[in-house]
């Protein structure tokens, strides 16, 4: 996971509210083989597109100035939906790392740390402040300082936000869950050690299991429950 530390990058509004996971991508590529990296393309397919397939030109993304934006500014309740872990994916495949909102849906809140990308919660008043800048200068650029906790806009204006302790550091690090736990081996190793000699047969045929007796080629069965 690309760890997030501070982003400078122009931002494009969409402060629409309540766009969900199926508005964000649909679920055809997603189920269609399309490769992950692949998946920019179809984000916000229908908002992007006509329906002869060229490019909406009022759609932000498709203006020259935010065509790459990094930054999202969103309405409220942004990612609600299906648990569609994909609209994080195809948001990143983009070149989105940060969407900053009023509020957003909890299961695409918490997709977005398993994957690299800031979710920031802010007023309604700070992220349509945010948004009208961005509007009468399109090409002004944006900074999310993480490690610090505050957004900054090319006004001068900031505001600062909060992130959980553990999902901060994870982030910042680039850890994703997996990572995570596994910056605690010595603790689960130590752990499986002494419950091994606590509860032998609980690991029989784990990777802490005996070895398998020469004279028999067999594991011993594990003891029968107590009745």
């Amino acid at each position: 996971m690309t760890p997030f530390i501070r982003l400078e990058s122009v931002a494009a509004p969409l402060l629409r509210d309540n766009i969900d996971t199926d508005l964000i991508i649909r679920v055809e590529p997603l189920f269609s083989g399309v490769p992950r990296a692949d998946l920019g393309r179809y984000c916000f397919e229908t908002l992007r597109y006509r329906q002869d397939g060229t490019e909406d030109p009022d759609f932000v993304f498709n203006q020259p100035a935010s065509r790459h934006a990094q930054i999202l500014l969103a309405g409220a309740n942004f990612g609600c939906g299906s648990s569609r872990e994909g609209a994080v994916w195809a948001l990143l495949a983009m070149g989105v790392r940060c969407v900053i909102a009023p509020s957003f849906g909890d299961i695409f809140f918490n997709n977005c740390f398993q994957n690299g990308l800031l979710p920031v919660r802010l007023a309604r008043a700070d992220v349509e402040a945010l948004a009208e800048h961005a509007r009468t200068a399109p090409a002004a650029r944006m900074v999310v300082d993480l490690q610090h906790g505050f957004v900054a806009g090319a006004d001068g204006r900031q505001v600062g936000f909060e992130i959980s302790a553990r999902r901060r550091e994870a982030l910042l690090e680039g850890l994703d869950p997996i990572a995570q736990t596994l910056k605690h081996q010595a603790r689960i190793d130590d752990f499986q050690r002494q419950d091994a000699l606590r509860r032998p047969w609980i690991y029989r045929f784990g990777a802490l299991a005996d070895p398998i007796p020469a004279e028999t080629g067999q594991r011993p069965s594990p003891p029968k429950e107590p009745t």
